[in-house]
């Protein structure tokens, strides 16, 4: 997550689902895969991630792998989309599932999370490597588990752009600047869900919640397709104004559309941001496979749907 200047010093929304939902989705997510996965990007080797660097260069190369894997196509020519606003070469790594629908394939889901961190520290102690494991590898590791999905069932009617962001803890810079070429390709985009930060639950009576919860009507519908109270209102997200400080912001500037970050980081849950201690031996794993099993229906009806449900409040 982009640096908050203010860090570290509920409304319960309640929707009980009256339009179909797929709740009973026949999809495992493993929680070994989950683990595995988490355990490479956020390791030692990676030597946090900062873009430009050769530690991200492996993760670059470690999600393009996935991709192949998986056989999720790239969207570019090659995964790899290079970020015209930094020095030294840098990439988003993006790839796409086409809608099945032959009307609705032209209409775009993004799911998004940044694989970049701040790198090693410059304090002369024992560990110098900011990790990164919940900020933001949890994230990567669920939208990898959630294209997995897709890419298996083929259950997605909208298109999907799967992006993986460079340069988010330089200042939004991938996003920004894939924006701008999806602008001029007249990219049709219905919504963007970007995770951010999910490797440890909150003590709540929900899941995780949006930023920006007021702008659209995405949470309502999130519920209404899980038939849970998935996503609540975390005042301190409103207080804090994290709407504006992860890759969903891009998006939203430039489309307009429904862009908004699900988390599950809320001030009192984890005391590692940004700092050496960010490792995969504090991630709960089973609560990400929850996380990533739970959301797999809201996301399937959002690729799905036959209108656009989700829309901006005025």
């Amino acid at each position: 997550m982009k640096k908050l200047y203010f860090l570290l010093p509920f409304i319960l929304l309640s929707c009980k689902s009256n339009t179909s939902s797929v709740n009973d989705i026949n999809y495992k997510v493993s929680q070994t895969e989950v683990s595995d996965f988490l355990k490479y990007l956020s390791s030692d080797e990676l030597e946090g991630r900062e873009t430009g660097t050769k530690g991200i260069e492996k993760a670059a190369v470690f999600l393009e792998d996935f991709f192949k894997k998986n056989k999720i196509k790239p969207y570019f020519t090659s995964y790899r989309d290079t970020l015209t606003n930094f020095k030294s070469p840098a990439y988003n790594i993006v790839g796409v599932l086409e809608g099945t629908d032959p009307l609705l394939k032209k209409e775009f889901v993004v799911l998004s999370a940044h694989y970049d961190h701040i790198g090693l520290d410059t304090k002369q102690q024992a560990d110098k490597i900011n990790n990164g494991a919940n900020d933001d590898a949890s994230g990567v590791t669920a939208v990898a588990q959630m294209a997995k999905y897709f890419a298996k069932t083929k259950s997605n009617k909208r298109s999907i752009l799967i992006v993986f962001f460079a340069g988010e803890e330089k200042g939004l810079l991938g996003s920004k600047s894939l924006v701008e070429k999806l602008k001029k390709r007249n990219f049709n985009l219905y919504a963007q869900l970007n995770i951010e930060m999910i490797g440890v639950p909150m003590k709540r009576d929900y899941l995780a919640y949006v930023t920006g919860f007021d702008k659209s009507n995405m949470a309502q519908k999130i519920n209404e397709y899980t038939g849970k109270n998935t996503i609540g209102f975390l005042p301190k997200e409103a207080e804090y104004k994290l709407f504006f400080r992860s890759d969903n912001y891009s998006f939203f500037e430039a489309f307009g559309k429904p862009c908004q970050s699900i988390s599950t980081f809320d001030f009192e849950n984890f005391d590692f941001y940004h700092h050496v201690s960010d490792e995969f031996k504090v991630m709960d794993i089973s609560h990400i496979t929850s996380f990533i099993q739970e959301f797999l229906p809201a996301v399937t009806m959002i690729a799905s749907t036959p209108t656009e449900e989700i829309t901006m409040n005025l």
